[in-house]
């Protein structure tokens, strides 16, 4: 049973009051807020603060972190990842079975589930969601090409989703995929609500209904995104807030000083610089997110003059990356070599970094033919990001290094949603990303972000190597992961070579909160659901 919490006051009518309200609550309070209750916290609504608006509440449109955030507390997946990794656990699915030849997965749901409009979750609702995706493209739904393409594609596994029954659900492939399951854990795969697609068509972006432990309540662009308690939510108990509160703050400092004066509760992107000042005051807290990311700098492969390896690689000897990290990260970031981390199984160590040598870029360059350098846009980000928190300033340093090599930089930039749809569009000859992986895979960082299948998706360098995609490819298929681990170290080689991008860094992400918020455990893939959150 679970307990009601009380609390007695002198008068007699507010003493009356407050019963009735503890009654209403009453499935909502467990015997955790009991204890919450009696160490003097009574707060119930947490307030975050984050750099930049979300682009999109259905989160299979979207493949920017502001999207998975919100999303990742509304929408479930078949199954998700461990509290702080990317180990797989049940969620709406309880358990599954993978045939021998690893082409059939079948999933037995879990029982009794709503979707906050009230309608069943099921089987069927499985399917729809599936057909649905599949069936689009990748302007609608740009993550799913982590399934080889769409329905219709050469590259597609997905051959069938079918009902085996209500509770049931059977997957066949074309071919092994050996990230599979992990890619079905990723925030962009949360089930939505069928009756709910079919009553929004287009706006249920804007309309999202899951089985999470929150529900959407509204959306004020670039201002806030409401969320409150699921009180129907199948996990006995949670979640332990009544009410989320996503705000904007575009400056890192202005929504630390929001924290400071109590306005938010956690906030997102701390400057390192303002690590020290926060773990100094006695009110807050300073939470580090387990790194699994990269931040680099892309090129787009198929305009000039990027279409040339040699600039490429010119420019990559032209990044004085430890500046970079000494200037702007505080020692909670290294310099990136690779597309993905070291952390990331498959990692390649034996490939060494363009050294910061502006003679050799200057040589490069010269034989080229640019003997004097030339004119670029170098597109940089809005919004502070997990692995580039000051991206403007960074984007400075950058321009200065090159025009000591004859190259003249103009520093760009449009609004958040504009610069991710332009950079998808392949509109940036040279533009400042980044990622934070989705599923611990090498497959989520080499073939989403740089194999062919991926342009016009996560690929914004356009950037195609046949050689590159036949491995990436062999490496999905291949099931025993020492023989994976080699071919990904392969495609490592040809990426260097080819130079599509600078990669900049792997950070360490910072965040802070105040000293009262418990449970909040930071996910590598960069969003969590709030689920365990509460307030001492």
């Amino acid at each position: 049973m679970k307990k009601k919490t009380f609390k007695l006051m002198l008068v007699a009518m507010l003493a009356i009051s407050m019963l009735l309200v503890g009654c209403s609550k009453s499935k909502e309070t467990s015997s955790d807020d009991s204890k919450s209750s009696d160490s003097g916290s009574n707060k119930t609504e947490l307030v975050y603060g984050r750099g930049g608006d979300s682009t999109s509440l259905d989160p299979i449109t979207s493949t920017e972190g502001e999207t998975f955030k919100i999303t990742i507390n509304i929408f479930e997946n078949l199954v998700q990842y461990g509290d702080q990794d990317t180990t797989l656990h049940p969620a709406l699915a309880e358990k599954w079975v993978v045939s021998e030849d690893g082409l059939t997965y079948t999933f037995n749901l879990r029982k009794g589930v709503k979707f906050h409009d009230g309608t069943d979750f099921n089987a069927e609702a499985v399917v729809f969601n599936f057909e649905r995706w599949m069936s689009g493209n990748a302007d609608d739904f740009p993550y799913y090409t982590m399934f080889g393409g769409y329905k219709g594609e050469e590259g597609h596994v997905i051959k069938e989703v079918k009902a085996v029954d209500e509770h049931t659900v059977q997957f066949v492939l074309t071919r092994p995929q050996a990230p599979f399951l992990k890619n079905l854990a990723m925030s962009c795969f949360g089930i939505a609500s069928p009756a709910a697609i079919e009553k929004y068509g287009d706006k249920f972006r804007e309309n999202p209904v899951g089985t999470g432990p929150f529900k959407f309540v509204e959306w004020k662009q670039n201002d806030r995104i409401v969320l409150e308690k699921n009180n129907d939510y199948w996990l006995d108990g949670y979640p332990k807030l009544n009410k989320l509160i996503f705000r904007v703050i575009p400056e890192n400092s202005a929504r630390l000083n929001a924290l400071k004066n109590g306005e938010i509760d956690v906030m997102d992107g701390l400057n390192n610089s303002d690590e020290e000042s926060v773990k100094s005051d006695a009110n807050l807290q300073v939470i580090k997110r387990p790194s699994m990311n990269v931040g680099y700098l892309g090129f787009q492969t198929t305009v000039k003059p990027f279409d040339n390896k040699l600039v490429r690689q010119a420019l990559n000897y032209a990044v004085d990356k430890k500046a970079i990290i000494d200037a702007f990260y505080g020692g909670q970031a290294v310099a990136a070599i690779n597309p993905m981390p070291s952390s990331i199984e498959g990692y390649n160590d034996a490939v060494k970094d363009y050294p910061y040598d502006l003679e050799k870029a200057k040589e490069l360059l010269k034989e080229a033919g640019y003997p004097n350098g030339f004119e670029m846009d170098l597109w940089a980000m809005p919004v502070a990001r997990p692995y580039m928190p000051e991206g403007m300033k960074i984007a400075e340093v950058i321009q200065e290094s090159f025009s000591k090599i004859g190259v003249k930089a103009k520093i760009q930039s449009v609004d958040w949603a504009t610069y991710l749809d332009k950079a998808a569009k392949g509109e940036f000859p040279a533009y400042m990303l980044g990622w934070t992986g989705d599923n611990g895979d090498a497959d989520n960082f080499l073939y989403t972000l740089l194999d062919k299948d991926s342009i016009g998706s996560n690929n914004y360098s356009y950037y195609s190597n046949d050689e590159l995609h036949d491995v990436l490819i062999k490496a999905q298929t291949e099931a025993d992961q020492a023989k994976r681990n080699e071919l990904y170290k392969q495609a490592q080689v040809i990426i260097k070579e080819d130079a599509p991008w600078v990669p900049l860094v792997h950070s360490t992400p910072l965040l802070a909160a105040g000293k009262d918020v418990v449970n909040y455990l930071p996910h590598p893939t960069g969003s969590e659901a709030l689920t365990k959150v509460e307030f001492k």
